[in-house]
């Protein structure tokens, strides 16, 4: 359903619940304010979105990417705040199957614009393996110098650490390779 859509039927819900209060229906109209207030949300955070990223913090990926399938044009069923959101979910599940595919989608989450640093960070550190799985070191390091500079809460310095590390590994391996 298109935002529109959403809007005008939050419209005339809102003012079906205040018909209710001025015409005395109190339980009704308050009962109403929760169902109006519940629909507002869903025209700024899709239901399905919502459903896949809760769904993603309960580490089941099947459901989360079936809740994503649900959008069929996120253009039309999203707002402008979402789009970056929608194509850092589809990267997440893509990288679970073809880690180098995932890229395009990475990038694309951060042209359209991440609101939260962590989400910056966790893009970006994504990226720089995708890099690294490609060999390029000079990008790798680039980007996970970007990813610490966005982590501002050290949400992800374990994983940047990490990937730092594997970073080390990569170099002595090229190197016992070009002898």
């Amino acid at each position: 359903m298109s935002n529109i859509v959403r809007i005008i039927l939050c419209s005339l819900l809102l003012i079906g619940t205040v018909l209710l209060f001025w015409f005395g229906h109190w339980g009704w109209g308050i009962l109403g304010i929760f169902v109006s207030i519940l629909a507002w949300v869903t025209v700024f955070f899709n239901e399905h979105m919502l459903l896949a990223q809760w769904h993603l913090r309960k580490e089941n990926m099947i459901k989360a990417e079936k809740a994503l399938k649900h959008i069929k044009n996120y253009e039309k069923q999203l707002i402008s705040a979402q789009h970056g959101y929608y194509h850092m979910l589809l990267g997440i599940f893509e990288s679970q199957k073809a880690p180098l595919q995932s890229e395009k989608y990475f990038k694309k989450a951060l042209s359209l614009g991440l609101h939260m640093d962590h989400n910056v960070a966790m893009a970006k550190l994504s990226l720089a393996g995708v890099a690294m799985a490609k060999r390029n070191k000079r990008e790798a390091e680039k980007l996970l110098a970007e990813a610490k500079k966005a982590d501002k809460n050290k949400l992800l310095a374990d994983q940047i650490k990490m990937m730092k590390d594997q970073l080390g590994q990569l170099d002595r391996q090229q190197f016992r390779y070009s002898r």
